[in-house]
């Protein structure tokens, strides 16, 4: 599924030559967060929103301010991202604020990590999940996704993304005015090439939806003409590369046939052929008859009977 990326730059995100995890933990690498200590036993029960945790201080980076501006952009794209795997034909799945975790050699969680979004664009190929995700040993998402309200992913976390291996991760910057005011709204693409990550103007694992596209429907109040046309889109060469489509969703594909049994019963009513009351029911359950047949035998029935003999019902 990956494809080259058009690079906007080939600078990386400030990555110094000490090992992120290994560097000291310092407050000001988490913008927006307050450090709340958490003991190493306690930190598997703890339901809050944070963005990382280290079993060495046993410290946590809790997020202070968790407003609507900052959720609602990662719950908008698991939305739009049913709408994508429609069109393709095939699921895609998203978990929101799971946990990204590395384990010590002996046992235990070492660091952990929250994204604001993670999706998986092939999870029927996933041996089994968990309730989280192993870093070292799971599938990593195909992308990760940070909403910068109030925080600034770019500072620590990314640079632990990098070193982890995560294929592609977006950082969102919501049209809503955030803090620090002078940060300008907008998204970045990071796609991890040769080990290092690099801004892209369109995505590697979602082909041809530009980091302007994607901003714009994680944003506006109502999805619009051009967001719906770029899924659509996007969900076609997906599926194009997989040989499927939206008749292989079983939504879509319940939603195509009573629009196309529909549209023989009003062939039959404009020539004036009696039709009757579950007609339509009985063309939406019909399988193996192409379109162009249920319009030529509509076109051509004397009769309902003669209908339903034609297209073997």
């Amino acid at each position: 599924m990956a494809e080259p990326v058009e690079s906007a730059t080939s600078q990386a995100p400030e990555a110094g030559l000490i090992d992120p995890e290994e560097a000291p933990l310092d407050p000001a690498d988490f913008p927006g967060c307050q450090a709340v200590r958490i003991r190493r036993e306690d930190i598997e029960d703890y339901d809050g929103r944070l963005e990382y945790w280290e079993d060495r201080t046993e410290t946590a980076m809790v997020v202070c301010e968790t407003t609507v501006y900052h959720e609602r952009p990662s719950q908008r794209l698991a939305r739009l991202a049913e709408r994508i795997a429609a069109s393709r034909g095939s699921p895609i799945e998203t978990f929101g604020t799971a946990d990204l975790v590395r384990f010590k050699s002996g046992g235990g969680r070492k660091v952990l990590m929250q994204a604001d979004q993670i999706l998986y664009l092939h999870p029927l190929e996933v041996s089994g999940w968990g309730p989280g995700v192993d870093v070292d040993g799971d599938e990593l998402p195909d992308v990760t996704v940070e909403v910068d309200y109030s925080t600034d992913a770019r500072v620590r976390k990314l640079r632990l993304y990098e070193a982890w291996g995560f294929p592609e991760v977006w950082i969102d910057v919501p049209d809503e005015r955030s803090r620090p005011r002078s940060r300008l709204p907008g998204l970045t693409i990071y796609v991890l090439e040769a080990g290092r990550y690099r801004t892209a103007f369109t995505s590697r694992a979602f082909p041809g939806w530009t980091a302007v596209e994607i901003h714009r429907a994680l944003n506006e109040p109502i999805v619009s003409r051009e967001t719906l046309e770029a899924l659509r889109r996007v969900g076609r060469r997906l599926g194009a590369a997989e040989g499927t489509g939206p008749d292989d969703d079983p939504w879509l594909r319940a939603e195509l046939a009573e629009g196309r049994a529909r549209m023989v019963v009003a062939l039959l009513q404009a020539r004036g052929v009696p039709a009757s009351p579950g007609l339509t029911e009985r063309l939406a359950g019909l399988r193996g008859r192409s379109e162009v047949e249920m319009v030529q035998a509509a076109q051509t029935c004397a009769d309902e009977a003669e209908l339903l003999r034609r297209l073997g019902l």
